[in-house]
């Protein structure tokens, strides 16, 4: 089942409308169905779902003597239009979490699992289409990171666990409504020893940071982003991108760096390059925390015990408290004149 495929967007219609609810036989009372009829209109059900956590997989691939492999954990979510199970202790339109699990696994037998993104929306697309009382399907995918183990050339079965960064997708879906494909990236710690700075800024009587003219600059990344048009997007390569465009505009050519004036700076950098290079992406949203690299003040010890190689630097690590720096960069709407 190709992604391009149209049914791949958008649910097929179910025979009965999402919202609509079986009536009550005349010669019975009224039932209860939802919260607010159950409280005599005084609370709603705003929000509501269940579903699978933690579904682990390793697909493999095999093609004669060439493997490749892709683990993953997936998370589903269903949320049904009625409110039954919830008010009346009905379960015969639950979709056992087990029976989730179950559909996880056999998806990815039948289909295999190319991206995230892509298994993502045939998971929300196979719980739409295959029970009608599910109004919305969510399904969550992380993705584990392994890389080919390089032994001198590149191994044919052999992989290498490489965490530098977590792969994530999560793809929802309302029935007769457009799927929505979200990725993301985090845990993408980088630090450099130049090269940075920070001035300039606030000075009252509430300060007393001082402006640091060079300064050892780390952060861990966190990155999300959504695509606008999922039938071009290249899902492998608009992750990569993203990842080189961070680690690009964080520390430039390697053999001459790059400046940054502060991470809010640095952060704009990346997420305008990534929008400028992935026509796909709508908006991307990146979170950079400071982990900080404090100076030790030796001034304080004798000479005689300090003094040593003068190329030899000492900083204190600080993880908390810490600064935190976010922004969300998106294509502005192109006019309609």
């Amino acid at each position: 089942m190709p992604w391009t495929s149209t049914n791949r967007i958008y649910a097929k219609p179910s025979s009965t409308s999402a919202n609509e609810t079986p009536s009550p036989s005349l010669a019975s009372p009224r039932v209860a169905l939802t919260a607010a009829e159950d409280s005599g209109g005084r609370f709603e059900l705003c929000d509501h779902g269940y579903g699978k956590s933690s579904v682990k997989l390793l697909h493999v691939h095999r093609d004669e003597g060439h493997h490749v492999i892709r683990e993953f954990e997936v998370f589903t979510e269903l949320k049904l239009a009625s409110e039954t199970a919830y008010i009346l202790g009905d379960n015969k339109e639950v979709v056992a979490t087990d029976s989730q699990k179950n559909t996880v696994y056999l998806l990815a037998k039948k289909y295999g699992v190319k991206t995230p993104e892509e298994f993502g929306a045939v998971v929300v697309n196979h719980f739409l289409y295959m029970y009608k009382q599910v109004l919305e399907a969510k399904c969550r995918v992380i993705e584990y990171p392994w890389e080919r183990l390089q032994a001198g050339t590149p191994h044919s079965h052999a992989f290498v666990f490489s965490p530098i960064a977590t792969r994530w997708s999560e793809v929802s879906q309302t029935r007769h409504e457009a799927v929505v494909v979200k990725s993301g990236l985090s845990g993408l710690r980088v630090l450099k020893t130049t090269q940075s700075a920070f001035v300039d800024f606030v000075q009252d009587e509430y300060t007393t940071l001082t402006d640091a003219v060079e300064r050892i600059f780390s952060t861990i990344v966190e990155a999300e982003w959504i695509y606008d048009n999922m039938r071009t997007a290249d899902f492998d390569n608009a992750w990569l991108t993203v990842k080189d465009a961070i680690l690009d505009k964080f520390a430039g050519p390697p053999d001459t760096g790059v400046y940054s004036p502060s991470v809010q700076h640095t952060l704009y950098q990346a997420e305008k390059t990534v929008l400028e290079k992935v026509s796909e992406i709508t908006w991307i949203k990146m979170t950079m925390p400071n982990k900080h690299y404090l100076n030790i003040d030796m001034s304080k010890f004798p000479v005689n015990v300090t003094k040593g190689d003068p190329r030899h630097f000492i900083y204190h690590p600080i993880d908390q408290p810490a600064g935190l720096i976010y922004a969300q960069l998106r294509r502005r709407p192109k006019s309609k004149l």
